[in-house]
This record gives structure tokens, C-alpha cells and sequence, in this order.
């Protein structure tokens, strides 16, 4: 029963910091990354379908990406699709292929970016200490009910207090490393 409760405090911490680390991937840093690709969607023949599934995806260059789709004619879907996002960069084909170009990010940039990773990074520390106070509720409600005793409802808290401090530090280090990523020139 409290291991239960402190097993699914873990696993939605753990979701909690790899949606970050995901949103992050795709936070761009002034240098092509085929992972910000991965949430574009275009319409394939009616189903949205992520770009990466639609053709092979390179990058020949630090500040280039090239997208190859499998179908010539879906050229104009993807290109759409780019366009529509909020990358903010305009593709350019030769009929085969589509190029995206990054351009560099200046100074006034990089801290907006680095203010939306921030803000990220604590709003997962917020979703991570509402999980530790759900779950501390659970096994305070386990001790009210008589189930467990004082010891157990302490060493639980104990327990998920450590979970908590390790989320913490996850997000701090994705967060940390997208910003030297972000800032470096």
C-alpha cells in the first residue's frame, strides 16, 4: 500500500521531468537539431503524421537541417507544416529536398529562450512538489485510517521527500545544460 504510493509518486515525477526534457529538446538553440522536427505535424493522405515519419532528416551542417521526404509531393504539406510552427524559419526546396537554415541567435534572443527554459524548469518543479503533496496526503490518510503506524507515516514522508529532492536536481541539470547549450556562441 505505501510502497504503491511512493512508486507512483516516482513514476509521475519521472514523466514530469522527461516531458521537460522533451519540451527542451525542441526549445532551439541557434543550432539545427532534428528533435524540434519531431512535433510538427502534416497532413499525410488525412492522418497528422510527425515529419520525421515522412522522409529522412539530416543535418550536413551545425546550422542546417535537410529534410528528404519519401514522396516528392509532399513537399508543399511539410513546407506548410514548417511554416505554420512556431519555429519561426522559412523553408526553402529544389523540388527533392527542403532546406532550413538557422540563423545565429543574437544576445537579446538567447536570454528570452533561456527565460523560457527557466520557466519551464519551474513549472515542472511545481508539478513534481504537488505530486509529493498528493502523495503525502495519501499516506497521511493511511495513519488516520489506523493501516499504518507513526514510524511508517514518517519514514514514507521521509522517502518522498528524497524522491522529490532527486526530481528536483534532474530538472536543475536539464535546465543547467540547456542554458550553457542556449549561451554558448
Amino acid at each position: 500500500m505505501l510502497q504503491d504510493i511512493l512508486d507512483t509518486a516516482k513514476e509521475k515525477m519521472k514523466k514530469s521531468c522527461e516531458v521537460y526534457e522533451r519540451d527542451m529538446m525542441g526549445l532551439r538553440a541557434g543550432r539545427a537539431n532534428p528533435k524540434l522536427l519531431d512535433r510538427i505535424m502534416v497532413d499525410y493522405y488525412g492522418t497528422p503524421t510527425p515529419i520525421p515519419q515522412i522522409g529522412n532528416i539530416s543535418s550536413p551542417e551545425p546550422r542546417l537541417l535537410v529534410i528528404a521526404p519519401w514522396e516528392a509531393k509532399m513537399i508543399p504539406q511539410v513546407e506548410k507544416a514548417i511554416q505554420k510552427s512556431d519555429l519561426g524559419l522559412n523553408p526553402s526546396n529544389d523540388g527533392k529536398i527542403i532546406r532550413l537554415v538557422f540563423p545565429e541567435l543574437n544576445e537579446e534572443r538567447r536570454r528570452d529562450l533561456t527565460k523560457v527554459a527557466s520557466k519551464g524548469a519551474e513549472e515542472t518543479k511545481v508539478a513534481i512538489r504537488s505530486i509529493r503533496r498528493d502523495a503525502i496526503e495519501q499516506i497521511k490518510k493511511l495513519k488516520k485510517n489506523s493501516e499504518i503506524t507513526e514510524d511508517d507515516q514518517r519514514d514514507a514522508e521521509e522517502d518522498m521527500q528524497k524522491l522529490t529532492d532527486k526530481a528536483v536536481k534532474e530538472v536543475d541539470e536539464i535546465y543547467a545544460k540547456k542554458e550553457k547549450e542556449i549561451m554558448e556562441v
